[in-house]
């Protein structure tokens, strides 16, 4: 059994994540175990009985999806699963390093913990926010955050007809608005803590740089896109990448479309939520996803 892995990025975190996971697989168990030995709490904790308001934590949310979706991949490979690439969104960018073998399980989970920890410290020194904006072309958000004053920016190239914007909250807010006023049906503040992938995290992407420079990296061994460009991950430096990476579009439409034209049109979901499976329809009828959240979710793909 082959597969394309997608993993989630921040934003689908829900009390009880994983816990299925983790009481049917001896795989996935061991994630939970070994992210727990490192960041020195209980992971397995905070994912099956915190409250929504303390799981939605940025500094709490990016290592329980990361472990989450790290089970989850275990739980498949536990019963026979291989992939043939991967991807994540955002924070599951690191949940694709690690599958891939650029970076082992041990080095992620400590790099997905200073990366909470930075990102969260980020966002409680600013008034940052992202908002998805639906039903407006590309080009039209762009430019009224081009036109907008304050830091506003394009992040998040979802799927057509859905574009993240992210910045100051009155610049947000503003463009918000006039996006309502472009034509756009809606524009959905996110459940996230700050102006993510704007240069409103440059300081926490400089000092993540710094803190990745003590790890090991490997090339992947799978194909691995990435959120900057969509195209194949080949960098000479992973801290510099990192550092880009935080303060840099998650161009994701285009990941999708270029992970279609090398073959890969069949892809599993893997970790909290439903959020690219349903980018995928979005984006083409010939990109399929299927969400694995749950071990019933593993053994039905896996049977």
């Amino acid at each position: 059994m082959i597969c394309t892995a997608f993993f989630p990025g921040q934003g689908a975190q829900h009390p009880g994540m994983g816990q299925s996971l983790y009481e049917n697989s001896a795989a996935a168990r061991e994630v939970f175990d070994c992210a727990s030995d490192i960041v020195g709490y209980s992971v397995s904790e905070l994912c099956f009985h915190s409250e929504k308001e303390e799981l939605s934590r940025t500094v709490n949310s990016q290592i329980a999806i990361f472990t989450c979706s790290m089970a989850g991949l275990a739980a498949l490979r536990e019963r026979g699963m291989q992939i043939d690439a991967c991807a994540g969104f955002s924070l599951g960018e690191y949940t694709a390093l690690a599958a891939s073998g650029v970076l082992s399980l041990s080095d992620a989970i400590r790099l997905v913990q200073r990366r909470g920890e930075l990102m969260q410290q980020a966002a409680d020194s600013t008034d940052g926010c992202m908002a998805a904006v639906l039903g407006l072309d590309d080009a039209t958000v762009e430019q009224i955050c081009a036109q907008a004053e304050g830091i506003v920016l394009p992040v998040n190239y979802n799927c057509d007809g859905q574009l993240v914007v992210a910045g100051a909250r009155e610049a947000v807010n503003a463009v918000a608005a006039a996006c309502k006023e472009a034509g756009a049906r809606r524009a959905v503040p996110l459940a996230v803590s700050g102006a993510f992938h704007t240069p409103m995290m440059a300081p926490a992407a400089a000092q993540l740089r710094e803190f990745a420079q003590s790890l090991t990296f490997h090339a992947p061994e799978v194909p691995l896109y990435t959120n900057i460009t969509g195209e194949r991950l080949d960098v000479d430096s992973y801290p510099e990448y990192l550092e880009r990476h935080m303060v840099s579009p998650v161009r994701w439409k285009h990941l999708a479309l270029n992970l279609m034209a090398d073959g890969h049109k069949n892809a599993l979901e893997i970790g909290v939520g439903k959020t690219l499976t349903g980018f995928a329809r979005r984006i083409s009828r010939e990109l399929t996803c299927r969400a694995v959240e749950t071990m019933e979710d593993v053994i039905a793909v896996t049977e």
